[in-house]
């Protein structure tokens, strides 16, 4: 990653000193709607606020809900206070973070300087491995992995050493909330558990998450309140796809929807389930629809007669937002190359 930068800052002493590394391609696109319309401060104005708040260090507020591994040397340490505290700072200024959102800004800030970390341990191989991990006070340990580790882990670990791949053998104890699931081929053999996703993580799509659990059911229940704009509509036409994929040409499969009626557009989205409906039929699969009276409803879910119960918390809206009208985008074809949003999926049996 620093292979780009001048020859003479090539050096590790020097690279060492960087608190915080942040990959290009997990910033977004500069677009038209992210300018607010609204008001604003004055540059000079906010320039003040951020020197004034230099003043101030906000590096210890997470120490009341979580601790650093002892493995963090104090270099480490420091590049992750630098940014946990300016993060702070610019989010939430008066300290008023719940437990979760100081959570976020750690685990963020503790994944820019393990990648800094791993770089360096690909430039001397000098320099000891580290277990970049921290607990809560009731003892769960969270590892932190960076985006690319967790996309390619066959090819992360083999440039920088034995040391590093000894030290992915005995990483962290594994837990419900922190286990994140690198994105391979799934099994021909689904198994129950809980996986999660980071943010803008690539190489995952309908198929990979629920083809193992679909196949051979000939009854599908999806229960999901946001199924009103297009771009929902069309999250749920690939679902189709994906059930189109698996299931034989002679068989048929019927998928019933449970959402909620849009207040202002139902006569649109009643539509698309009708074009839905009617482009599904022909290849077998049997497609309906409800809509619950249940205003409340928030459950978000996957339920087929093979016994398979899939959770979803977002639903099918895990993918951040991509150019759909784009016919040359790979992205606009293909579910594997678009980034997604962080979510998480609970299969049971």
């Amino acid at each position: 990653l620093f292979d780009d930068l001048p020859e003479q800052y090539h050096d590790s002493a020097f690279l060492d000193r960087v608190h915080f590394y942040l990959p290009g391609w997990e910033v977004d696109i500069i677009r038209g709607e992210m300018f607010s319309n609204g008001y604003g401060f004055v540059v000079d104005y906010l320039a003040e606020i951020l020197r004034s708040l230099r003043n101030h260090d906000f590096s210890d507020r997470y120490q009341e809900h979580f601790t650093l591994s002892s493995d963090i040397s104090t270099r480490d340490r420091d590049g992750i206070h630098k940014t946990f505290s300016g993060l702070m700072k610019i989010l939430f200024p008066e300290g008023e973070a719940t437990k979760e959102e100081i959570q976020a800004i750690l685990h963020f800030a503790i994944e820019g300087r393990k990648r800094v970390k791993d770089q360096l341990m690909r430039i001397d191989s000098t320099y000891a491995d580290v277990r970049f991990s921290y607990e809560d006070g009731e003892g769960k340990t969270f590892s932190v992995k960076t985006l690319e580790e967790e996309e390619y882990p066959r090819y992360y670990h083999h440039t920088i050493g034995d040391g590093a791949e000894a030290s992915e053998q005995k990483s962290p104890v594994k837990t419900d909330v922190s286990e994140k699931k690198s994105v391979e081929p799934a099994e021909e053999q689904p198994q129950a558990g809980h996986v999660a996703y980071q943010e803008n993580q690539r190489g995952i799509s309908y198929q990979t998450l629920f083809g193992p659990y679909l196949t051979g059911a000939q009854k599908i229940t999806l229960t999901d309140p946001y199924i009103r704009l297009f771009y929902q509509a069309r999250n749920l036409m690939e679902f189709l796809e994906t059930i189109a994929r698996i299931k034989p040409d002679d068989e048929e499969v019927s998928v019933h929807l449970v959402t909620v009626e849009d207040e202002f557009k139902g006569d649109q989205q009643e539509e698309y389930f009708q074009k839905i409906q009617e482009a599904a039929a022909p290849i077998g699969i049997n497609f309906s629809w409800e809509f619950s009276k249940d205003e409340g409803l928030h459950a978000r879910h996957i339920v087929t007669d093979t016994g398979w119960k899939i959770l979803l918390d977002r639903g099918l809206d895990i993918f951040q937002r991509y150019e759909m009208s784009d016919a040359f985008s790979f992205s606009n074809r293909l579910q594997e190359y678009r980034p997604c949003k962080a979510f998480e999926v609970t299969y049971l049996q």
